[in-house]
């Protein structure tokens, strides 16, 4: 009977992560989730036919086993947090707690210093410390604490409905990790570990948060799906525009000439007439505005998939040409960018993803400058570097060192800088940003010699 509980929740968990495996494709994230429920599975499926043990030699080799998984279960947390949060920089973290995991393996299996026997509970069999358990609540401890705490430095620089399914995250995991209670059982204090409890209830608040906000989608490759989306109905009101911009002429000539021999009243004031026959230009700004907005989500998410046996040798300062000449400026604000120092160099990439990591820039500087209700924009080619700056409002020390981090935002969806450090770092190069509060921001990019 006091199997019956580890049963049901281990099963439910290797279901939900091959569910979720199989629905939602092979990637870094399904992968570190299913990780994740595979070694609960075996803990909990562990525990249930150890509790069913008569045999304490047999039940001893069996406990060992099962906390083979469990020593690896708080770096597989520690993983998966890792991946759902994008912290790429977080690889070798991860790397060294699975290798500390194994180490302890290897003395578990090979020594009494982490399990040193068997306690004969009301519910079974359970395995007792050893004199080298504590390391492995410490590494618990450290491991578990900075996943979390990159879980909940994430939520907070989240916006939107990303901050939504990341706060279900924190919270479930949250609720995980109490199932560490379990662990007074292995210094013998005699009750039932109530862990699978709150495993269960974790699973429950995950499976929530993919149902009601797709927890585990990309919101990248989202955006990118709903950004080609919105090519049709563009197209059709671009289309539409145009029809009207050849009857419409016609239509307020006719309303004029009526109006002149006194036909009908007039309704339309100077300015409204101004406005009408300017329209269609108007329509074709916020289109051409809107489906560059596009163009740069379909690079953002693509930027993940870069295949280098496209990149060739390219000139910089074409790319810089081409960036300025067909970046969607507001009046006004072309005659703010100035471009400096006319060195040019190769170099070996994809013109395109430059032209758009230039956009990137341009957007962020000029959007400084507006906001600053001052200054320019300065670009800079020197050597084989490029600088892009602007005296606009500057960036806070205190948010100047997440700029690169992914989803990280002030007010934009977060990608944009994270994109421009992923194309620069592909063509071999860095991008680096300087920015002083209130005076200057400068964004420097270094490539390497073809």
């Amino acid at each position: 009977m006091h199997s019956l509980l580890p049963v049901v929740v281990s099963l439910l968990f290797l279901c939900y992560g091959a569910y979720v495996l199989h629905s939602r494709g092979v990637s870094r994230i399904s992968l570190t989730f299913f990780l994740l429920c595979s070694t609960t599975f075996c803990w909990q499926f562990t525990w249930a036919i150890l509790f069913q043990m008569e045999d304490e030699h047999a039940a001893l080799s069996l406990a060992k086993l099962g906390y083979l998984m469990i020593l690896f279960l708080p770096t597989t947390l520690y993983h998966f947090i890792a991946e759902l949060t994008v912290q790429r920089g977080e690889g070798r973290w991860v790397a060294l707690s699975y290798g500390a995991a194994g180490l302890l393996g290897v003395l578990l299996l090979t020594s009494d210093w982490l399990v040193a026997g068997l306690y004969r509970y009301f519910f079974g069999f359970y395995p007792k410390a050893g004199l080298l358990h504590p390391l492995h609540l410490l590494q618990t401890v450290l491991v578990v604490g900075r996943g979390l705490w990159l879980l909940y430095r994430r939520q907070r620089m989240a916006v939107s409905t990303e901050r939504t399914r990341l706060r279900y995250c924190l919270v479930s995991l949250l609720i995980y990790f109490f199932a560490s209670v379990d662990y007074l059982c292995n210094y013998g204090m005699q009750f039932y570990p109530p862990g699978v409890l709150f495993v269960a209830t974790s699973l429950g608040l995950i499976a929530q948060a993919m149902v009601r906000y797709n927890l585990l989608a990309d919101p990248l490759e989202v955006a990118a799906t709903i950004a080609h989306e919105m090519r049709t109905p563009l197209a059709t009101i671009r289309n539409q525009s145009r029809i009207l911009s050849r009857c419409l002429p016609d239509l307020l000539t006719g309303y004029q000439l009526a109006v002149q021999q006194q036909l009908i009243s007039p309704t339309l004031s100077a300015v409204q007439l101004q406005y009408l026959q300017q329209i269609n230009q108007y329509i074709e700004t916020e289109i051409s505005r809107s489906n560059f907005i596009v163009d740069m989500m379909l690079a953002s998410a693509r930027a993940g998939t870069l295949n280098r046996s496209d990149f060739a040798n390219h000139s910089i300062k074409k790319c810089v040409d081409e960036a300025l000449a067909s970046y969607p400026f507001e009046s006004a604000m072309r005659e703010k960018v100035k471009v400096r120092g006319s060195e040019d160099f190769t170099f070996f990439g994809s013109d395109v993803l430059l032209v758009y990591v230039l956009y990137n820039l341009f957007k962020n500087a000029l959007h400084a400058i507006k906001a600053a209700g001052r200054g320019e924009v300065e670009i800079r080619l020197r050597g084989r570097q490029l600088m892009v700056t602007d005296t606009g409002m500057g960036i806070p020390d205190d948010v100047l060192p997440h700029v690169f981090e992914p989803f990280y935002s002030t007010g934009g969806t977060g990608m944009g800088l994270a994109f421009c450090r992923k194309v620069i770092t592909a063509f071999g190069g860095n991008i680096q940003c300087q920015s002083k509060a209130g005076r200057y921001t400068c964004f420097l990019i270094s490539l390497p010699a073809d």
